[in-house]
């Protein structure tokens, strides 16, 4: 504990209103919130890369990401870090009965579906302590996923969430039927010239995409960054070979760099 009290206690100082930092103490959670969605992206990229030293680094900037959301609570009078601590090892224990409570679960599936259980009933638990019978969106089973998520990201969890009660595609040539049924309708959209269609249909089809990797048991997040690697490494091939011609990339034509994207990805499969 004294890594994490050494930490809390740099957090505390940063945000001194007379000797602290002055960048750290005008932030609030709005201003912070971008940097925690950041961090725990290059905690992502890390991973991705299999780079264990950065990834030390990168668990670091987000747990201290933690602590500056919990100080700044604990001076509005809200929570501090002990809370937010105590409350996930109260959430952990209670979602683990077959660990801590004596009950036996025979499988990694079995304990999924009682973890999916145990949440449900937290919320009709919830549910149960509001007067009002009407509903209300914080209600329904999609408020666990959180509208802060990257779209793409809270698209597959959506679709996913609803899966949980029996509405979804019974397989994955289901949904690339809807997948092309979408692509017409954004073509007709399209043709139609209506920006305002042609973004709604283009939102449809992304959506369904996600679906679908989904049932394909896809991360469609990671697929599309690793798709953006794959541009990144060609586009800098044609522009190593265009130096070596001593060219820039603003002296080719699109008939030059095409012929040498085709090069790099004979080169990709080759190696």
């Amino acid at each position: 504990m004294s890594a994490i009290n050494k930490l809390l206690n740099i957090m505390q100082q940063l945000r001194d209103p007379e000797t602290g930092c002055p960048w750290d103490i005008e932030q609030n959670f709005k201003s912070i919130a971008p940097y925690t969605i950041e961090e725990a992206y290059e905690v992502a990229d890390a991973i991705e890369r299999d780079d264990l030293l950065d990834l030390k680094d990168e668990l670091g900037d987000l747990l201290l990401q933690v602590v500056f959301h919990s100080q700044m609570a604990s001076e509005a009078n809200e929570f501090n870090f002990e809370d937010v601590v105590d409350a996930i090892c109260d959430k952990m224990t209670r979602r683990h009965p077959h660990v801590f409570s004596g009950e036996t679960i025979e499988s990694a599936e079995a304990q999924t579906k009682n973890w999916e259980s145990l949440k449900a009933q937290e919320r009709a638990l919830k549910m149960s302590l509001r007067s009002s019978t009407e509903f209300q969106a914080e209600d329904s089973i999609l408020a666990s996923v959180t509208a802060k998520l990257p779209s793409l990201v809270r698209a597959r969890k959506l679709t996913k969430t609803a899966a949980k009660v029996g509405f979804d595609w019974s397989d994955a040539g289901s949904v690339m039927h809807k997948v092309d049924e979408e692509l017409t309708e954004l073509k007709e959209a399209i043709a139609s010239n209506d920006q305002e269609h042609i973004a709604e249909e283009f939102g449809d089809l992304m959506f369904v995409m996600a679906n679908l990797a989904r049932k394909l048991k896809i991360d469609p997040d990671a697929s599309l960054r690793s798709a953006n690697q794959k541009f990144i490494r060609r586009f800098h091939f044609i522009e190593k070979e265009l130096l070596k011609q001593s060219k820039s990339i603003n002296d080719a034509n699109l008939e030059e760099m095409d012929a040498l994207w085709e090069v790099a990805k004979l080169v990709e499969k080759n190696t």
